[in-house]
């Protein structure tokens, strides 16, 4: 879905409005203040542009085309959050980058200048315009095939608006603070979480579907949108698993999801007047039953999603 962004140059009705890009990339335009989050336009996740996961669509919205950004926030300098291409295409804007300890350095090499940059430690806020920026901890890692892997920091965000609430999750596994998120900051009217890209073999870095959905209970969210698909491939599952996952767990939970197509925006309290029906392929895919994501440490919170499994025409053959 190729768009020439004219849409976004209308105020969001709700305050709020989500337009995903797909993988972690969206637009967040909240109380009157518009976040990029993660954003990737270049067409190869890599350090060169010769090798690497390649994208499956070019970019829906051409980064000229966004409307003004004030705040891009990174959560972590892995390849598919932290594209270098775009962030130097970005080097004559005005916004402010967002990002956790250690990740600006990488900004500041690249042309950023420091004054548009602003470092977080976990639960660390940042004021800016109407909205405060808390970075929220995660379970994930960092590096980039260097000596210094884990020696930068990885985060979530909150969005806290003077109307509205967001979470993003960024990369990340389950883990007891995930409650201390909603506790805090909860509850929020959109949740961006990680749902694709997962292996059963790396479940502590990774949420998986059944878990993105336990998150926005846990952050007490009221209306999740999955992210971290979509995009590329670079984990071995089907690329609609994911997304199918979430809604039958969402339906055996009762959370609101919302699936918009790459570069649609949507505002989740007006998610009645803005359906988003399947638009994505059926495709056979494994079950929660079938290859579950369960992290180490955490009990197993797969359980109360034991019963899941998915109809005959989705099993494999």
């Amino acid at each position: 879905m190729r768009s020439d962004g004219r849409n976004l140059s209308l105020l969001p009705i709700s305050g709020l409005r989500v337009t995903w890009f797909g993988h972690s990339s969206t637009l967040i335009e909240i109380d009157g203040v518009t976040v990029l989050t993660d954003p990737l336009w270049s067409e190869r996740i890599s350090p060169v542009n010769w090798a690497g996961p390649k994208r499956w669509y070019p970019p829906p919205i051409a980064l000229a085309n966004l409307p003004r950004v004030d705040i891009v926030v990174v959560s972590h300098d892995h390849y598919d959050h932290l594209d270098r291409g775009t962030i130097q295409a970005m080097k004559d804007w005005k916004n402010i980058f967002v990002v956790p300890l250690g990740v600006g350095a990488d900004l500041e090499s690249w042309g950023i200048p420091t004054d548009r940059i602003i470092e977080l430690d976990w639960w660390q806020t940042a004021y800016i315009g109407t909205i405060n920026i808390v970075s929220t901890p995660a379970r994930h890692g960092s590096g980039r095939f260097s000596p210094n892997s884990n020696k930068t920091l990885w985060s979530g965000f909150a969005l806290i608006g003077p109307h509205h609430r967001a979470y993003y999750s960024g990369d990340t596994g389950i883990f007891p603070a995930l409650q201390d998120i909603g506790d805090q900051y909860g509850p929020f009217d959109v949740t961006l979480i990680e749902a694709g890209e997962y292996d059963a073999d790396w479940p502590d870095s990774h949420l998986g579907p059944e878990m993105a959905v336990e998150v926005t209970r846990r952050v007490r969210g009221k209306v999740l949108i999955p992210v971290h698909w979509g995009l590329v491939s670079i984990a071995q599952h089907a690329w609609t698993e994911p997304v199918d996952r979430v809604l039958m767990a969402a339906a055996y939970t009762g959370t609101v999801v919302m699936t918009p197509r790459p570069g649609q925006s949507v505002e989740p309290a007006l998610r009645l007047l803005q359906p988003t029906p399947v638009w994505w392929p059926h495709l056979d895919w494994r079950s929660t039953i079938a290859r579950p994501v369960i992290a180490t440490k955490q009990g197993d919170p797969t359980d109360r999603f034991a019963p899941i499994t998915c109809p005959a025409r989705f099993l494999p053959s």
